[in-house]
């Protein structure tokens, strides 16, 4: 766990001498004060294994798995569980992989894209497919679906929601309080899905006054006959050391929630 679980600095011969060499080969490994110290981290999520950045993820490009991806995965296995196969289906930011992962592992017969505008997440994302035995999933650098062509049939996303001013691509949300990239995402899948499609999203909102911002803009851009939509509170207050620094200071807590919307 210290070497791959905390990214915490470790001699050489506490790795096996093939799996250090390995790890060397690959460039996993950098110099630390004499030591060594690894440049991923690696997590399971049921039988799957993800490499993700190392610990602290303060580089600009960091690739991040954490809580939310744990309930990202929960969320869409029990969608897939319950909904027809999609013929086409997309994980937009898909970080690790994650989302294009499980849906690639459930509907092996589905046409699986996974895009990230950062070059260093679709690398690991390819990584982790290769991991999982999944063989078929189409990576591509794309800012949303912008370097994407064709509707899908499903559509997932796991998007940052917090805004922050380092403008780190794996937290960075965008707009006032976070909200940007998740309604950007929504009017994506107006466009794009299929009809019968569905839109996935887990993403957080901050609450402010009792209102929730984030869903006021969702039903100013879902009100067209065409689109069914439902959002469930999967958790009530997230981050709350994040309500002490402006501009989110003006909330009293932010929500975790799961944003479905289907084309009729």
């Amino acid at each position: 766990m210290d070497v791959f679980g905390w990214s915490r600095p470790f001699r050489q011969d506490v790795l096996p001498a093939p799996l250090f060499e390995q790890a060397m080969a690959a460039g996993m490994l950098v110099a630390d004060s004499g030591a060594w110290r690894s440049r991923f981290r690696f997590s399971t999520l049921g039988g799957n294994g993800f490499f993700h950045s190392s610990f602290p993820t303060e580089a600009a490009d960091a690739v991040f798995f954490g809580p939310d991806s744990y309930r990202f995965g929960a969320v869409l296995t029990a969608h897939l569980r319950g909904a027809p196969p999609p013929g086409r289906a997309v994980d937009i930011g898909c970080g690790t992989g994650l989302g294009a992962i499980l849906i690639a592992q459930h509907d092996p017969a589905a046409e699986t894209v996974m895009v990230d505008i950062n070059p260093a997440a679709l690398r690991l994302a390819r990584i982790n497919a290769a991991l999982a035995g999944v063989d078929g999933i189409l990576a591509r650098q794309s800012d949303l679906l912008s370097d994407v062509s064709g509707a899908f049939d499903l559509i997932v996303s796991n998007p940052p929601y917090l805004p922050d001013p380092r403008r780190r691509l794996y937290r960075n949300g965008g707009g006032r309080l976070g909200e940007g990239l998740s309604l950007a995402i929504v009017r994506t899948a107006m466009e794009r899905l299929a009809r019968g499609g569905t839109l996935l999203l887990y993403t957080g909102t901050a609450i402010v006054g009792g209102d929730n911002p984030f869903l006021q803009g969702v039903a100013s851009l879902l009100g067209r006959a065409d689109f069914i939509w439902e959002a469930v509170e999967l958790d009530p207050d997230v981050f709350g050391e994040e309500l002490e620094e402006s501009p989110l200071s003006v909330a009293e807590r932010i929500a975790v929630i799961c944003l479905t919307v289907t084309r009729k």
